[in-house]
Formats: C-alpha cells, structure tokens, sequence
C-alpha cells in the first residue's frame, strides 16, 4: 500500500509562519531514533526488492498476462515507489528536511498521489473479484484485459489529479509555508486532512467491506454446491470454480491485511497526530501502514505457484534464456 496521506500531512502540515533560523529537532531518545531508522530501512528495502520481482514476473512471463494480474502489477508498482518514499521517512526522524523545497513538494505530491492509487488498486481488485464470483458466466466478456487497462490508467490518472489539486496553493510557496529553515511544511488545514482521509480511506474501505463480504456469501454457497456435485460430467466445471475461489480467497487475504495494517494509523491519525509523531507505539503504528507495502509479494508467494517459479527463474538468471518468457510456470 502507499505512503500514507495523513501521515504526509502530519510531517508536512505545520501551520503558516515566519521562517527562523532553523527547524527544532525532537527531543527522541537514541534507541527512539535507532529503532525507527532499522525497522523503516529494513522495509524500504523489503519494499523495493520484492515488488520488484513481481512487477518482473508478471510483465516478463506471457502466461500471467490476465486481468487479475495486471491489477497485482499495478499494485505492485505502487507499492514499490513506497519503498523509495519510507527512505526520505527515515531521513526525517529528528524532524528536519534535508532536501530543499522541490524535493519536498514531490515528496508530499507523490506520497498522497501513490496513496490514493494503491486504495484504487485494491478497489479494482475487489471488483474483479466480486464479478467473478458473482457473475462468472459474464466475466470473461466484462472484465477484459482492455478494460482492466484502462481502469488503472484512469486510477493512476486520478491519483495524480488529486495529488496536484490537494496541494496546489502550496506549489511554489513552500519556503511561505515553512516555518524554519530545514523544514517541509505545506498549508492543507485540517479540514483538508479528514476530507482526505474520508476519500482515500474511509469511502473505498466500506466499498471493499461491502463487496467481499457478498464475494464471501457467495463463494461459500458456491463451495457447498460443489461438495454436491460428483458427476464426472461436471468435474472440470467444478475445478473452474474451485480456481476462482481460490483467488478470491488469495486475494481476500490480501485485502484483510491491507484493512490490519492500515486501519490502528488512520484511527490514531484522526484522534491524536502527537501520538504518532511523540511516542514509541508511533513507531510500530507508521513501521505497521509502510509495511504493508512488502507485505503484499509475500503473500503472493505463499499462495501462488507460479510466483515462487518465477523468482527462482529469475534468481538463477533463467529469465535470460531464449524463450524464457514463454515458459509454463502455471
């Protein structure tokens, strides 16, 4: 999942003032800041590399060219431009910017852009879901991989558009907004924090709730009428249903832990910003919403297959070989 939007805000948002001579480090203790820096390095890290193999794996083996798929590689591209984003969070443990004005308004500009598609991402998902499991006999028409396309441009396209218009009074005003020198401050108010946390989080939570909890009706439904169905005749229909269950299942735990790991973040966000920027628990709660991101390729590669046979591919370089992106790892 993406940076998270509040939490942008939070680092961004000082309120309007005069410069000073510097920003006013926090007053953290060493293991404070020592703790903070390991746990978000490691997951920068994490982040990065295996949302790299993933978007790897998908684009390079022509068999996992579907539509489901296309929207796992949208995520996953979304969640490795975090990786890069919880590097500057790691840069700013004591409170200050070390990266100038530009810098900092791409920073807030693709934290709350990056965001915003990830949660369209995992809407998409529950879509696709939701039409295969509720209507599978009009899916292959419905959800096409046209379609699946041009949904996720119009996400990426509306994440960016409402990223630009978030923060459009503070483009070039930054140094305006700062209050002292070294620090990244941008004028949002606090209206513009819960109505940015009611559009990226509050409205397509309740949207994925509400359609999984049908996929969820359904599917069971569908596995009981299936344990009824022994004739040989049906088997292979049978089978059919078991795969789509199957991937609705896989990705029902994707979007359970997405929910986990972002929802103790939005709930303190919204109640008290000193508890996440001034207290220990704000560690695990922030290392929490950013390790969500990493967390996601792990899944995968517990419930499918063909992504521990496509990092093994790729691991041993066979990926270089004539034809290897023609290769059977379903």
């Amino acid at each position: 999942m993406g940076s998270p939007v509040s939490l942008v805000v939070a680092n961004l948002y000082r309120g309007n003032g005069t410069k000073s001579h510097s920003c006013k480090k926090q007053n953290q203790s060493f293991l404070y800041s020592l703790l903070l820096s390991i746990v978000l390095s490691i997951i920068s890290v994490l982040t990065v590399t295996l949302n790299l193999l993933v978007i790897i794996s998908i684009t390079h083996f022509r068999q996992l060219h579907t539509s489901t798929n296309f929207l796992l590689l949208s995520l996953a591209v979304s969640d490795f431009f975090v990786g890069f984003l919880v590097f500057f969070q790691v840069m700013m443990i004591d409170g200050c910017w070390y990266f100038g004005d530009l810098i900092c308004v791409l920073y807030g500009f693709l934290s709350i852009a990056i965001t915003f598609s990830s949660v369209g991402n995992m809407v998409l998902i529950s879509v696709d879901r939701y039409v295969a499991i509720c209507d599978p006999l009009h899916y292959p028409t419905k959800v096409t991989l046209k379609i699946i396309r041009i949904s996720v441009s119009l996400c990426w396209t509306f994440s960016l558009f409402y990223s630009t218009v978030t923060l459009r009074s503070n483009f070039g005003q930054q140094s305006r907004n700062s209050s002292c020198a070294g620090d990244c401050a941008a004028d949002i108010g606090f209206g513009g924090i819960v109505g940015t946390t009611i559009i990226t989080f509050i409205i397509p939570i309740t949207v994925i709730i509400v359609l999984y909890l049908r996929v969820f009706v359904v599917a069971v439904s569908q596995v009981q009428a299936m344990r009824s169905h022994i004739a040989a005749v049906k088997h292979r229909k049978v089978n059919a249903k078991k795969s789509e269950i199957k991937a609705a299942r896989t990705l029902g735990v994707v979007v359970l832990v997405f929910l986990m790991c972002l929802c103790p973040y939005f709930c303190i966000s919204l109640s008290s910003q000193d508890t996440l920027n001034n207290t220990l628990s704000g560690v695990y709660v922030i290392s929490l919403f950013y390790f969500n991101s990493c967390l996601n390729p792990l899944i995968y590669a517990f419930f499918y297959p063909w992504f521990r046979k496509a990092m093994k591919m790729i691991f041993t370089l066979q990926v270089f070989k004539s034809g290897a992106s023609d290769a059977n790892i379903l």
